[in-house]
């Protein structure tokens, strides 16, 4: 579904990591990232930026991780 998880492991990264940083628990980042649970557009554009890729990358609109562009 989402290519959070991928992006997370990539990078090595927790999944308690990543909730710290869309700031929700470790447990609520893993009903996402496993689909039982929507993201918010505020924690997906959080998501974008810190990962430095687009939102359609993240929700698998797009097979091009280009970045996010700054405003």
């Amino acid at each position: 579904m989402y290519r959070i998880r991928d992006l997370r492991e990539d990078r090595d990264l927790s999944q308690a990591d990543i909730a710290k940083v869309i700031q929700t628990t470790q447990q609520q980042y893993s009903k996402i990232e496993t689909g039982k649970a929507d993201i918010s557009g505020e924690k997906l554009i959080r998501l974008a930026e810190f990962y430095n890729v687009s939102t359609d990358y993240i929700l698998g609109l797009s097979k091009e991780s280009r970045p996010l562009k700054k405003r």
